[in-house]
């Protein structure tokens, strides 16, 4: 990842840092006297928490991941930062939070620890393009709504102070499932609230987060590859020390139910993917030159690319999904925009529908013991669940797209 990603964010300085700083003492107080537990620890927004978390010292700080290599770059970039060591445990386990192993590994560890006081769960399926059919869409499912369930139940049964789980600005008004998903998720953690201490976060896309656009074009330049991007999808932007700060500051910081979001300004800090590649490329001393189509763009790289230019092809969004704008709650929820500088709050009431929540359930678990099911039944059902959602479906996935 390239260093000035505020600048090609079209952002001079970091959002939180005043939120920070006056929260600061609160906030390390409560990390050195506190046990965690970071699900899905070792992606762009997990590990970002993790560092957020290391750096104050915790009592105890277990990570769990399904990725044994971004794990293990964790460790070795956690380690090379700062002192790289703490009094505490920092412990990383590779698992899978929906399997029999990891219920085990919560039960052990509430009879040798006493359990977690703090559980981030940051594990998502977070792609548009995820979809595209009806197996990587029901993967979605249980990864976002079913395994946040089983994990808030196991938070329940070790006496854990307070539960966090990552949501998306796509769960607002969705128009694709990734968000749709993240909605349904939002009904079962105010179901669950009732019970135990839950908040979360919805903010934008996550700079040069792991297997996004901006990700990609590091890859794209390593291997001598053309840059390829939409030129009519603007999208607000965080950096990945952002996002752990905002979800660090929802969960110790936030009451039972609050939904945390930042403070950032259409007219200022809407930027699109094509300008963000041009403003990449002339970082790193290229002149940005557009292709008419992706071929031509494909041909080019060793040409242009000794001419210290380089090929982008640039395009209108067609595919399934797509939001024509992004919006971090709607004109029904209740807003506290004067607790923080940076960080708007969304105070959710004690309101779920059970039967409605029970129906979802039972008609996914129908669905997996027949062994059969399309994209039409999820949509279909999760039109049922929620009121007004607007899928916007138009056959084309990026899968199709260079």
């Amino acid at each position: 990842m390239i260093d000035n990603i505020l600048q090609l964010i079209g952002r001079d300085k970091p959002l939180f840092i005043k939120d920070i700083q006056d929260n600061e003492k609160l906030l390390t107080e409560i990390v050195n006297n506190s046990k965690f537990l970071v699900i899905g620890g070792a992606g762009t927004i997990g590990s970002a928490i993790c560092r957020e978390i290391f750096a104050r010292n915790p009592k105890v700080l277990h990570v769990v991941d399904i990725s044994e290599n971004n794990m293990v770059e964790l460790v070795r970039d956690v380690r090379s930062t700062g002192n790289g060591y703490i009094k505490g445990d920092f412990s990383t386990f590779a698992l899978d939070c929906g399997s029999d192993i990891f219920k085990t590994f919560m039960e052990t560890q509430k009879k040798q620890i006493g359990g977690y006081d703090y559980i981030f769960n940051t594990s998502a399926l977070k792609h548009v393009r995820s979809e595209k059919d009806p197996y990587t869409l029901m993967r979605m499912i249980d990864t976002n709504i079913f395994n946040t369930c089983l994990t808030i139940e196991m938070a329940k049964e070790t006496n854990t102070k307070k539960y966090f789980c990552v949501s998306t600005d796509k769960a607002t008004n969705p128009v694709n499932m990734m968000g749709a998903s993240k909605t349904i998720m939002e009904y079962y953690l105010n179901y669950y609230s009732k019970d135990i201490s839950i908040s979360t976060a919805r903010f934008a896309n996550v700079a040069f987060s792991d297997g996004s656009l901006l990700c990609g074009f590091n890859h794209r330049i390593e291997k001598n590859q053309p840059l390829s991007a939409p030129n009519d999808i603007r999208r607000y932007f965080v950096t990945p020390k952002e996002a752990g700060e905002l979800c660090l500051m929802s969960c110790l910081l936030g009451d039972n139910r609050d939904i945390f979001f930042p403070k950032l300004d259409a007219n200022l800090n809407l930027i699109t993917f094509s300008s963000i590649a041009e403003k990449y490329l002339q970082q790193l001393g290229y002149e940005p030159v557009q292709c008419k189509t992706e071929q031509e763009a494909r041909t080019k790289v060793t040409e242009l690319k000794s001419q210290k230019k380089y090929p982008v092809y640039f395009f209108k969004s067609d595919t399934t999904g797509e939001k024509d704008f992004e919006e971090f709650y709607t004109d029904k929820e209740t807003l506290v925009m004067n607790k923080f500088e940076s960080v708007g709050i969304i105070k959710k009431e004690l309101e779920y529908d059970l039967q409605k929540l029970e129906y979802f359930k039972k008609e996914i678990d129908k669905m997996k013991a027949k062994q059969s099911w399309t994209r039409k039944d999820l949509i279909d059902l999760f039109n049922e669940m929620i009121p007004n959602f607007n899928h916007k479906e138009t056959g084309k996935f990026l899968d199709n797209k260079m």
